[in-house]
């Protein structure tokens, strides 16, 4: 379903996309990159009715070939919905050929992520003048191996109760607290029934391949 949008506020974020300057390798670039302004020109022209309509008129001929009309269009795809728990998965591999080739890079992550520059400026859920939107994480998935056989282990933070987390899931209310700092509890690397406490350093040094965020804000 295509919408009519205010042209000035079509592309407009939350918060300042360009104030970010995020480091490559990190997934603030990964998120940067994938909601990036797209212009869509030549063979990515888009269909446009509107256009169509102006040429051939609102009635055509039945009997006659109808002209579709395209033209050069900009795409941005930004959050419009701030969900309770974000789900980041990384894609990890690559085309080698005529093959698929596993990417062992590590990607930064923080532990406190805020979406207000990825999410569109009428954001549904975000109370009005907010600038933030912030996310604590609570649990990492990382494999090891490759494409053709590895092994999934996960990292999970049992901590206290998010009570804002229980607004928006049960409630659908926006929490209204600043917080900035990520939820307490300690952290555990799970292998299969091995379960073992870690600390938040080795967490953020690992391999992630699925990345758990609870909405703080």
């Amino acid at each position: 379903k295509v919408s009519t949008e205010d042209p000035e506020m079509a592309f407009c974020t939350l918060a300042n996309r360009e104030d970010l300057n995020p480091e490559e390798g990190s997934i603030h670039y990964c998120l940067y990159q994938f909601t990036r302004n797209e212009k869509l020109t030549e063979t990515n022209k888009l269909l446009c009715d509107v256009c169509t309509q102006r040429h051939c008129g609102p009635k055509n001929n039945i009997k006659s070939e109808k002209k579709y009309v395209y033209t050069n269009a900009k795409k941005q795809m930004l959050i419009s919905l701030a969900p309770p728990i974000l789900t980041l998965h990384l894609k990890r591999f690559q085309h080698a050929g005529f093959n698929l080739q596993k990417v062992n890079r590590h990607i930064k992550f923080p532990e406190v992520i805020d979406l207000a520059p990825f999410c569109t400026a009428k954001c549904k859920n975000v109370a009005e003048g907010n600038t933030k939107v912030l996310y604590s994480l609570y649990g990492v998935v990382e494999h090891s191996g490759t494409m053709r056989s590895g092994h999934y282990t996960a990292y999970v933070k049992m901590r206290t109760t998010n009570s804002h987390l229980s607004d928006l899931v049960l409630r659908g209310q926006s929490p209204q607290a600043l917080e900035t700092e990520p939820v307490k509890g300690q952290w555990f690397h799970i292998s299969d029934t091995h379960v073992q406490a870690v600390s938040a350093s080795k967490v953020l040094s690992s391999q992630a391949y699925l990345l758990f965020y609870e909405r703080l804000l």
